[in-house]
């Protein structure tokens, strides 16, 4: 609780209101699992070598995923069509990006986002990181969306896309016209934020995804 009080100028100097964190702070407690899960990731170092692109291809790519991605993108091909044609990003890809973080949407990953981001940041280990995750975290739930929602990854992934807190304040997108970039429940607001990412990434129109 020190640490988090410790926040407040911070979170101030976002916009955060008092409010919010009045709120908020003293639900938190550490999650031990966040840290362990932290704590195995594997590689990270400047001595391990890169993997091979084809065991992960064979992992990754399956039957099931093709199978549900062309259900996905015969479900979705108007506003695929329409987001390819307003940003140059390729159909495929948003597909792609789509069934390969959450399965298409399947799993988004139950973890509370401002828990495991207060412990991380609070633990550590990778605070440059998790510290701004958590503020921006504060800060979608300032904006008004639902703690509910802000569930995901231990590492503050969310929504089909599974974008950290700081991206979705930055990169999501409204794709369906209510006003709203619902990256949870809404396949085009999650597609056009999708798209969105790669423009800001440096996307080039007309270019192929990898040689």
């Amino acid at each position: 609780q020190s640490y988090l009080e410790s926040l407040r100028p911070k979170a101030r100097a976002m916009g955060i209101s008092d409010a919010t964190m009045n709120a908020t702070f003293p639900t938190l407690t550490s999650n031990s699992r966040v840290i362990q899960l932290d704590q195995s990731q594997p590689g990270g170092s400047f001595d391990s070598p890169i993997p091979s692109f084809e065991p992960y291809r064979v992992k990754h790519v399956d039957a099931a995923r093709l199978g549900r991605g062309r259900t996905a993108y015969a479900a979705n091909r108007a506003r695929l069509a329409r987001i390819e044609q307003e940003t140059g990003v390729p159909e495929e890809i948003m597909v792609a990006i789509y069934g390969h973080e959450t399965n298409y949407g399947s799993y988004t990953g139950d973890f509370d986002l401002l828990r495991s981001l207060a412990t991380l940041a609070h633990e550590g280990r990778r605070r440059t990181l998790f510290e701004p995750e958590f503020l921006a975290t504060l800060k979608m739930l300032d904006n008004g969306v639902p703690r509910s929602r802000l569930v995901g990854s231990w590492a503050g992934a969310t929504g089909y896309p599974q974008f950290l807190p700081s991206v979705y304040l930055r990169l999501a997108r409204d794709g369906d016209g209510d006003g709203k970039a619902d990256i949870w429940t809404s396949e085009a607001d999650a597609l056009a934020s999708i798209a969105n990412y790669f423009v800001n990434a440096g996307w080039r129109r007309g270019q192929p995804w990898g040689v």
